[in-house]
């Protein structure tokens, strides 16, 4: 059987934190060389290399990353276990690591957990969103996340068995800045007939959605960016630079922060939202009040 040396994962994990191999011996109290020694025999152990430098700088590889995470969260737990023994801590929150697909909209991910901040017990929320969903599935198979966020059930080539619950769904709303919006929506849908657009990537069900749209009312949007962040197409969209699209149910959320309006109400336009598990039966207390508080007021 392989083991870990946690020594040189612990060196590891305090140069990536501290962001030199300087601030970490200092940190460690030990030479540079002892430190740089140790990373480059846990990069031997593992094959693969965890760092690269640019220029005077350390960069995390891929695994680097990967590596830091799980560090992070094993060195976590062994402060709260001898805080447990010594009596420091008076109980373990519960915890829960959501992946969220990058193609979904901060507001929504924002409302669907917010229930969890409001359970009788504390709960520990870790989020993470810098990848799509079809990655995040591997994760999923080996519990390094509990959930994922999707705007789409997992698919049938998913490496891991999952199961796709509907959290709900809702309509869709094209919005633009003000003047844009006003010379526009008299005369939709043919005025959106080469009007500037900012649209997600053709991997979003949201994208799929639109593009039969248009194919069946003959409109040839004017494509001028393709966002996978809907943050970043609502900042566009505030600038002027074309029509975005989000979920209806934010409608009012959206006017008001960002001074746009509405363009159209594609009501029958539905983007739906799903919390993929493992389980077919959900049991985690705060993925149950998750998926009710969304059934019961955000989406009805």
């Amino acid at each position: 059987m392989e083991w870990l040396n946690y020594h040189h994962l612990l060196y590891f994990w305090t140069v990536a934190r501290e962001g030199s191999v300087v601030a970490a011996a200092r940190e460690l109290r030990l030479a540079h060389p002892t430190v740089s020694g140790q990373i480059h025999r846990l990069e031997a152990s593992l094959g693969e290399k965890l760092f690269v430098r640019r220029g005077r700088n350390l960069v995390l590889t891929e695994v680097g990353h990967l590596a830091f995470r799980y560090a992070d969260e094993i060195f976590t737990l062994g402060r709260e276990f001898l805080g447990t023994v010594k009596g420091a801590a008076s109980g373990r929150p519960l915890r829960l690591v959501v992946g969220i697909s990058n193609v979904l909209p901060k507001t929504i991910v924002q409302r669907i957990l917010e229930p969890v901040f409001r359970l009788p017990d504390p709960v520990r929320l870790v989020c993470r969103e810098d990848r799509s969903t079809e990655a995040f599935m591997g994760e999923l198979a080996v519990h390094g996340v509990d959930l994922v966020l999707s705007d789409a059930p997992a698919g049938p080539g998913s490496a891991v068995r999952a199961y796709s619950h509907l959290i709900g769904e809702c309509g869709t709303v094209l919005f633009a800045r003000s003047a844009l919006a006003r010379s526009l929506k008299p005369k939709v849908p043919r005025s959106l007939d080469g009007a500037p657009f900012l649209l997600p990537s053709g991997g979003s069900m949201v994208r799929r959605s639109l593009d039969e749209w248009f194919a069946s009312h003959k409109i040839h949007p004017k494509v001028v960016a393709e966002l996978d962040d809907p943050a970043l197409a609502e900042t566009f969209g505030h600038a002027g630079l074309g029509v975005f699209v989000a979920p209806d149910v934010v409608e009012a959320e959206l006017s008001r922060r960002y001074d746009v309006k509405v363009v159209a109400r594609l009501e029958r336009l539905k983007q739906r939202f799903y919390a993929i598990s493992v389980e077919r039966k959900i049991r985690h207390p705060a993925v149950i009040a998750i998926r009710e508080a969304a059934r019961e007021s955000m989406f009805d």
